[in-house]
C-alpha cells in the first residue's frame, strides 16, 4: 500500500482506509493507496504552513532553483522506472509515458532557471519618495490534478509554485496517484525541505472538497470538469482565494482549401487519438472548407483506419480509456451518434490480444456532423473526431467559436494573411498555425477562455499566477 506524504512523514489515512489501484488495461487491482480524510488535509496544510516558517521559507530564490534542478535531474535518472509506473497506472503507450516523464523533468528544469528571474519593480512617484514593488509567494497552494496526464500535470502546477517559494499540497486523481508518490520520494532525496510538498491521496468529494474549502489555503489550481470547477470556485470564494482553472475544450482544426495535405493529415489524426483522446486540448472538431471536404476527410479516414489500440507494452497509437465510467461515457457518445444517423467514416482497430477486462474503445471518425449534434459542441474526452464542412472564412470563424469552450485551436492554410486573421478571430487561449500542440509546451503560456476556465499556466505567466505583489513606499525627504 502506497502511503501519503505529510511533512517528511509517509503515513496512511487517519482512519486506515484504502483505495484499490486498478489497471485500465485489464480492469484488475494491482496496488492500493491511502484514502485520505479531511483530517489528513488539515495535517498537510499545517505541515505546509510550518514549512513557510522553517527551512523552506528561509531559502533564497537561487537556492530554491538549485533544489529544483536536482529534482529535474532525479526524474531523468529514474525516467524508465517512472514511465513504466505511469504507463501501468494510466494505460497509455510506453512511448507516450516516456515523453510525459521527460516533460515532467523539463518543468522543473525550466522553473529552476526562472526561480530568481522574476524581478520586482521601481515605480516613479512623488519627489522625496522611493517606491518598490516586491514579488512574493502566496503562501500555501493547493493543486488538484486529473488522471489523464498525472506526471505532466504535477510538474505543470507544482514547479512554478515551488519556484516562487510557496509550500504545496497536492491531491492527485484517485485513479492515478502512483507517479506523484514516487516523484515525492525523489524530491525529498534531492533535498526538498519537509513540508514544501505534501500529497494527500483519496476521493475528490472527500479530499478534494476539503482542500478547496480549507481556510489555510491561499491559492487553488484545478484541472478537470466544468461541474467540479464550479464547485471549486464556490468553495474558494468563501475564503476569497484565487483559482486557476482549466476546464476542458472542444478544440477545432480549421482546414482551408490550400492546406498542405501531407503535413496536416497525420498531425490531425494524432491530435485526437493521442492518450486515447483523453486530452483537454484534443483536436476533436475537424472543420474543412466545403470545396475540399470530401477529398481531405477521405485522406483523414484512410489514416484513421490505420490507428491501432492496445496495452502499454504493445506501444501502439493509443491505449484504453481510464476507467469504466469513462468507457461508458465515450461509448455512449459513439452509440448515440450512430443511432442518430451520423455516418461513420472510419474506425481504428483494437488489437486482438488485449485483455478482456480492459477499457478499450475503437477510435471513430464521424462526418458530416450536424452543427446541432452533441458531437459538434460537447467534450467527449475520447478518441472521437467530428468532421464538419464550412463555406468560407467567416463561416469557419463562426463555426470554430460556436461552442462554450475556448482552449485551443489550429488553422491550416498557406495564405499568410488568412492564417493570421483567423488565428486572431478564434476565441482560444492558444492557436497553432499549420501545426498542433507543442510537446509539453512548457515555455508557452496556456489556459482557456469562456467555459474552458481562466488563469494561465506554463511559461513565466505561471510564476505571476502563483505569486503576489507588495508595494513599498518610502519617504526619504
Amino acid at each position: 500500500m502506497k502511503k501519503m506524504l505529510i511533512g517528511n512523514q509517509w503515513v496512511g489515512a487517519s482512519d486506515g482506509r484504502t483505495l484499490d489501484v486498478v489497471s485500465p488495461s485489464d480492469g484488475k487491482a494491482f496496488d492500493q493507496i491511502a484514502r485520505g480524510t479531511p483530517q489528513d488535509v488539515n495535517s498537510a496544510v499545517a505541515a505546509a504552513r510550518a514549512a513557510l516558517q522553517g527551512p523552506w521559507g528561509q531559502l533564497n530564490a537561487t537556492e530554491r532553483g538549485r533544489i529544483m534542478t536536482r529534482i529535474g535531474l532525479a526524474v531523468l535518472d529514474h525516467e524508465e522506472e517512472l514511465a513504466q509506473l505511469e504507463a501501468r497506472d494510466t494505460g497509455k503507450p510506453l512511448t507516450t509515458a516516456r515523453n510525459d516523464i521527460k516533460v515532467l523533468a523539463r518543468y522543473f528544469e525550466f522553473y529552476a532557471g526562472g526561480a530568481d528571474k522574476l524581478h520586482g519593480e521601481t515605480i516613479p512617484f512623488l519627489n522625496g519618495h522611493q517606491v518598490s514593488l516586491l514579488r512574493e509567494p502566496l503562501g500555501v497552494t493547493a493543486h488538484i490534478i486529473p488522471w489523464n496526464y498525472p506526471a505532466q500535470m504535477l510538474g505543470r502546477t507544482l514547479a512554478p509554485a515551488l519556484a516562487m517559494g510557496n509550500a504545496t499540497v497536492l491531491k492527485p486523481a484517485e485513479d492515478t496517484s502512483l507517479s506523484a508518490l514516487r516523484f515525492a520520494e525523489l524530491a525529498l532525496e534531492a533535498g526538498l525541505p519537509a513540508g514544501a510538498l505534501n500529497i494527500v491521496t483519496g476521493l475528490g468529494e472527500e479530499v478534494g472538497a476539503a482542500l478547496a474549502e480549507h481556510p489555510g489555503i491561499d491559492f487553488i489550481s484545478f484541472t478537470g470538469s466544468n461541474e467540479v470547477g464550479t464547485l471549486i470556485q464556490q468553495a474558494a470564494a468563501k475564503n476569497a482565494v484565487k483559482c486557476v482553472l482549466e476546464l476542458g475544450g472542444k478544440s477545432p482544426q480549421i482546414v482551408f482549401d490550400d492546406v498542405d495535405v501531407e503535413r496536416a493529415v497525420p498531425i490531425i489524426v494524432r491530435a485526437i487519438v493521442q492518450n486515447a483522446g483523453q486530452t483537454c486540448t484534443a483536436g476533436s472538431r475537424l472543420l474543412v472548407q466545403r470545396s475540399i471536404y470530401d477529398a481531405f476527410v477521405g485522406k483523414v479516414a484512410e489514416a484513421f483506419a490505420k490507428v491501432r489500440v492496445g496495452t502499454p507494452e504493445m506501444d501502439l497509437d493509443c491505449g484504453p480509456v481510464m476507467n469504466p465510467a469513462q468507457h461508458q461515457r465515450v461509448q455512449r457518445y459513439i452509440d448515440q451518434a450512430r443511432a442518430s444517423g451520423i455516418p461513420v467514416l472510419a474506425e481504428g482497430q483494437i488489437d486482438a490480444n488485449v485483455p478482456s477486462g480492459g477499457h478499450f474503445v475503437k477510435p471513430t471518425l464521424f462526418g458530416p456532423v450536424p452543427r446541432t449534434a452533441a458531437l459538434a459542441h460537447e467534450e467527449v474526452f475520447g478518441p472521437v473526431l467530428a468532421a464538419m464542412p464550412f463555406e468560407d472564412e467567416a463561416d469557419a470563424i463562426a463555426l470554430a467559436n460556436g461552442t462554450e469552450y475556448g482552449l485551443l485551436a489550429a488553422v491550416w492554410t498557406e495564405n499568410a494573411g488568412r492564417l493570421h486573421r483567423v488565428a486572431k478571430a478564434v476565441k482560444a487561449g492558444q492557436v497553432f498555425m499549420n501545426c498542433y500542440g507543442a510537446g509539453g509546451g512548457v515555455e508557452l503560456p496556456f489556459g482557456g477562455t469562456k467555459r474552458s476556465g481562466h488563469g494561465r499556466e506554463k511559461g513565466f505567466l505561471a510564476l505571476e499566477e502563483v505569486s503576489t505583489t507588495k508595494t513599498l513606499v518610502h519617504y526619504h525627504g
